[in-house]
């Protein structure tokens, strides 16, 4: 049987996924901020932070952000998109989103997308 722990960091990340779908494809307008995806999971922000820390040796919003560029690349390997319009679907300004994507990847999206 699944800990506790382990438990609430499936749900966590079933939610995410949900969550990031839901945006992609204009369900919900918005990405939630990490307390508001806790008070989804009906516990607390410092809860969450606590469990996934102790369980993965990482804050939540490190899982967010990964789960996000999934689906920026994602999205990216249709080159019918602009990356413009990968960026404000995944509402981002453009030019936020480029340093988003070049954080986490050490990629341009224009770079990412050759890369696909």
């Amino acid at each position: 049987m699944a800990s506790a722990g382990k438990k609430l960091l499936k749900q966590y990340f079933d939610l995410l996924d949900q969550h990031i779908d839901n945006v992609v494809n204009h369900v919900e307008e918005e990405f939630l901020e990490i307390n508001q995806i806790a008070e989804k999971l009906n516990i607390s922000h410092g809860h969450l932070t606590e469990t996934l820390q102790k369980e993965t040796g990482h804050h939540p919003c490190h899982y967010y952000d990964l789960k996000i560029i999934d689906a920026a690349k994602r999205l990216l390997s249709d080159k019918s998109k602009s990356v413009a319009d990968v960026a404000r679907t995944l509402t981002y300004d453009p030019s936020n989103f480029s340093k988003f994507i070049k954080k986490f990847t050490g990629l341009t999206p224009g770079e990412l997308r050759k890369q696909l």
